[in-house]
């Protein structure tokens, strides 16, 4: 021991730590951090490098390190990166844990859950990435009984499933517990499985969700696409891009529909029917802000399913955006229609069935995917 190091008591040890006096003769003798000496009459004594460590060890115990770990550290046969890496994947996995419990308790308070319904909640919430894959495509599979001749439309039925990241909030638990319990459930099955079936097995709904629709509404997308950048750029509609765009859409549904729309008697009618959709869209937003009821269970599918992924918020955004841009198409379209008004009709407008009235292409599909 050098005589011109301070040496401290190990009461004053104590005070400086904040560790009992017991707590440091235990890991004395556990050897973790030994005294540095000895005074005559045989108390121990530490000096300020291991006064250092004994504060290091109070830190990693607080951590819930343990005393093996905290050994290998001093000894030199870890590092701190590496412990710190290590526990910190603990407390990942036990704060995943905890948000799931949290999940599963606030779902039973929410419902009044039975016994039962406890462990049908906790399975649901503790299911791997495989198992809530298998779930919502066997849910698929089983309310797309009857369109099988269309396998097309099937896949892009499940063409956007949740996907609950490693890290969920509350919410997003929240939302896969309720949207889990609605996907098992027979009555809820069978409810889509006969709207699906009534609406696109034949007549109208079976052509607009032909493989030969859903190729037109994919060649439609860089045309709205480009719609929406003129629209946000200030391109004024009655300039020759906002023409040249016009132009197109007309041709689009002209290919689609294999007609002429060029006269101007249907020119003015379709662009009063675009009109319709940017009130009614904002409308349906503004009324489904805290998502669609459980009495409509396609719609509420879709809206758990993005607040799981996350893409809410930019879906909408990017909804609104689409909404605008025909808004301007419409104008482009028909240089003297009125602008609509600032807010829609008072009901719900029907983002699942595309081409509505308006003969727009399926808005949905870029803020509710799929807009079916």
């Amino acid at each position: 021991m050098n005589d011109d190091e301070t040496m401290y008591p190990i009461g004053d040890v104590a005070r400086r730590t904040g560790l009992s006096v017991s707590a440091i003769r235990f890991y004395a003798d556990a050897g973790v951090v030994e005294p540095s000496g000895l005074t005559p009459a045989g108390y121990r004594l530490y000096s300020i490098e291991a006064v250092a460590r004994l504060e290091m060890v109070r830190t990693l115990r607080d951590l819930d390190t343990g005393l093996d770990d905290i050994r290998k550290l001093i000894a030199g046969r870890t590092t701190v990166h590496e412990l710190a890496t290590a526990h910190l994947e603990v407390l990942e996995r036990e704060a995943s844990r905890l948000r799931a419990r949290r999940a599963v308790l606030r779902a039973v308070v929410r419902q009044r859950g039975s016994a039962e319904q406890i462990a049908l909640l906790h399975r649901l919430v503790t299911m791997s990435d495989e198992e809530r894959v298998r779930l919502i495509e066997e849910f698929w599979a089983d309310v797309s009984d009857g369109l099988n001749e269309n396998p097309q439309f099937v896949a892009e039925l499940n063409s956007a499933p949740p996907r609950l990241p490693d890290e969920p909030t509350p919410e997003q638990l929240d939302a896969w517990i309720e949207l889990a319990s609605m996907v098992s459930d027979p009555e809820v099955r069978r409810a889509i499985r006969d709207d699906l079936n009534a609406r696109f097995t034949d007549g109208p709904g079976q052509m607009l969700v032909s493989p030969q629709a859903l190729a037109s509404y994919e060649s439609a997308t860089p045309l709205i696409e480009e719609t929406v950048e003129a629209h946000k750029a200030g391109v004024a509609p009655d300039s020759p891009l906002g023409q040249e765009l016009a132009a197109r859409y007309l041709a689009w549904l002209g290919e689609m529909f294999g007609a002429s729309f060029e006269d101007p008697e249907t020119r003015d009618e379709i662009g009063r029917g675009l009109l319709e959709i940017e009130p009614a869209i904002l409308t349906d937003l503004e009324q489904t802000a805290q998502g669609p009821p459980a009495s409509d269970p396609q719609e509420r599918y879709q809206h758990l399913v993005q607040v799981i992924s996350g893409t809410l918020e930019s879906n909408n955004a990017q909804l609104a955006a689409y909404a605008r841009a025909f808004t301007w198409l419409s104008t482009a379209l028909t240089p003297t229609t009125p602008p609509p008004p600032t807010k829609g009709p008072a009901h719900r407008a029907d983002h699942r069935i595309p081409l509505t009235s308006a003969l727009a292409p399926m808005t949905g599909d870029h803020g509710r995917e799929p807009a079916y």
